[in-house]
C-alpha cells in the first residue's frame, strides 16, 4: 500500500474514532471510566500506526514526506518537519481549559467539580507546564538539526528539489524526521497520561477535530482553485 492510500484510509478511520469519542458516556461511574480508557487506547493505537508508517517512509523515501503529495496545500503550509508541531497540543489544552473554566466558573468557585478540562488540578497544570517546557526544548533541537541538514541556499519549502535529493546529508534528514515523529507521538501519550479519562477524551477530540478541519478545509480550497483553473 502506498503512503497516500494509507493516509486516506487513516483519516477515514480517524473520523470514525472521533464519532465514537463524541458518543462516549458522560455520567461519571467506574464503568464509564473503563469505557473511556478503552477508547483512549484505540486512539493511541491509531496514532502509533501513523507514526510507524511515517518512520518507515522516512527510512525509504524521506524526500516524499516533504513533498506530501497526499496532503492539501493548507496542510503542507502548516507542517513542521513533515507533520504537525508537538507544541500545538498545549495550545489546545490551555484554550479548551480556559473556555470550559469560564463556562463553569460559578460552580467551580462554589467547590463543585466538573471533571473536564476546565477542572484541571494544580498538580496537573504543573505537570502540563513541565511537559511543555521539555517539548519546546526538544522541538527547538529538532528544528536546529533540520536547519543543519539544509544547504545555506536551501529552505524547507524547497526541500523536495532535485538538488536536495542528491545531498550527502539525506541520511541525517531521515534521522531528523524520525526524531520529529517520535516527539509527536510521545507528546500525545504524555499529555494523555496526565489527564483523567474524561479529560483525555476531551483532549483527543480537540486534536482530532483540528486535524480533520484543517484537512477538509484544505482539500475544499484545493478543489476550488482547481475548478477556477479549469474554468
Amino acid at each position: 500500500m502506498s503512503f497516500q492510500s494509507f493516509n486516506e484510509a487513516w483519516f477515514e478511520h480517524l473520523h470514525g474514532l472521533l464519532q465514537q469519542l463524541r458518543a462516549a458516556p458522560k455520567a461519571a461511574s467506574p464503568e464509564r471510566d473503563g469505557a473511556l480508557l478503552d477508547l483512549v487506547h484505540k486512539v493511541r493505537t491509531h496514532y502509533s500506526q501513523y507514526y510507524r508508517a511515517m518512520s518507515y517512509t522516512a527510512r525509504h523515501d524521506v524526500v516524499s514526506l516533504f513533498a506530501a503529495r497526499w496532503s492539501s496545500s493548507l496542510e503542507r503550509s502548516l507542517q513542521w518537519v513533515a507533520g504537525w508541531r508537538p507544541t500545538i497540543a498545549f495550545h489546545l489544552i490551555y484554550t479548551h481549559s480556559s473556555i470550559l473554566f469560564e463556562t463553569h466558573i460559578v460552580d467551580l468557585l462554589r467547590g463543585a467539580r466538573t471533571g473536564d478540562l476546565g477542572d484541571l488540578s494544580p498538580v496537573q497544570l504543573q505537570r502540563v507546564s513541565e511537559l511543555q517546557c521539555r517539548t519546546v526544548r526538544e522541538e527547538n533541537e529538532v528544528t536546529a538539526e533540520l536547519s543543519e541538514c539544509l544547504n545555506p541556499t536551501t529552505s524547507a519549502a524547497v526541500v523536495v528539489g532535485a538538488g536536495f535529493e542528491e545531498a550527502e546529508n539525506v541520511e541525517r534528514l531521515k534521522i531528523v524526521v524520525e526524531k520529529a515523529e517520535n516527539l509527536r507521538f510521545r507528546t500525545i501519550c504524555s499529555v494523555v497520561e496526565i489527564l483523567s479519562p474524561q479529560q483525555a477524551v476531551e483532549f483527543l477530540v480537540a486534536v482530532m477535530e483540528l486535524q480533520l478541519w484543517v484537512r477538509e478545509m484544505g482539500l475544499c480550497h484545493d478543489r476550488v482553485r482547481q475548478n477556477l483553473r479549469e474554468f
